[in-house]
C-alpha cells in the first residue's frame, strides 16, 4: 500500500462525510439527528415519557452542547462560548415556544456547522494526536460526536412514537 503525502485529508473527508450522514445528509439508516426533529412543534418537543424522563428539546440541546465541547477539545478555544449556562444537560426553556424551539433547532444546526469547520481544518496526521482534555484521539472524538447523534436521533424517533401512542 502506497504511503500518503503528510498533510493528506482521505480520513478527514471520511469523518466529515459520517458527520453529515448523522445529522442532516441522506443515509442508508433512517432519520439522522436533523430528520428526527424535522416536523415536530415546541409543545411535541416538550412532552416528556415520564417525571424525570429527558425531552426532545433537551435532547436537541444536548446535542448543541456536545458539539461545541468537541469543537472545543479541537480548536483549544476556551470554555464559556455556549449561549447556555452550565453543561451537558439544560433544562427545558421557562416561557417556551414556537420561536424558542426553532432559536434551539438553530443553535444545533450552527453547533455542527462550526464543528463542521473545525474537522474540515485538519490533516490526517491531526486525527492521530490526542484531542485537548481528552483520552482519546482526535479521531475518536469526531467518530464519537456522529454516534451521538445517531444515538440520539433513534431516541427522538423513540419518544416520537411514545407521544403518538
Amino acid at each position: 500500500m502506497a504511503k500518503m503525502a503528510r498533510g493528506s485529508r482521505v480520513v478527514v473527508s471520511s469523518l466529515l462525510e459520517q458527520l453529515d450522514e448523522a445529522y442532516d445528509r441522506q443515509s442508508w439508516h433512517g432519520p439522522n439527528l436533523r430528520g428526527s426533529l424535522r416536523g415536530l412543534s415546541s409543545d411535541q418537543a416538550l412532552w416528556r415519557p415520564a417525571p424525570g424522563r429527558h425531552n426532545v428539546w433537551e435532547i436537541a440541546v444536548h446535542a448543541a452542547y456536545w458539539k461545541y465541547a468537541a469543537r472545543r477539545r479541537l480548536t483549544g478555544e476556551k470554555r464559556g462560548a455556549f449561549p447556555r449556562k452550565g453543561s451537558d444537560w439544560f433544562p427545558s426553556p421557562v416561557s417556551p415556544g414556537e420561536a424558542e424551539w426553532r432559536d434551539d433547532i438553530g443553535l444545533l444546526r450552527e453547533s455542527h456547522r462550526l464543528l463542521r469547520d473545525a474537522v474540515a481544518r485538519l490533516t490526517d496526521a491531526d486525527l492521530r494526536r490526542r484531542a485537548r482534555g481528552s483520552k482519546v484521539t482526535v479521531a475518536h472524538l469526531v467518530r464519537g460526536v456522529a454516534a451521538h447523534d445517531l444515538y440520539h436521533a433513534g431516541q427522538i424517533q423513540l419518544l416520537k412514537r411514545l407521544l403518538r401512542s
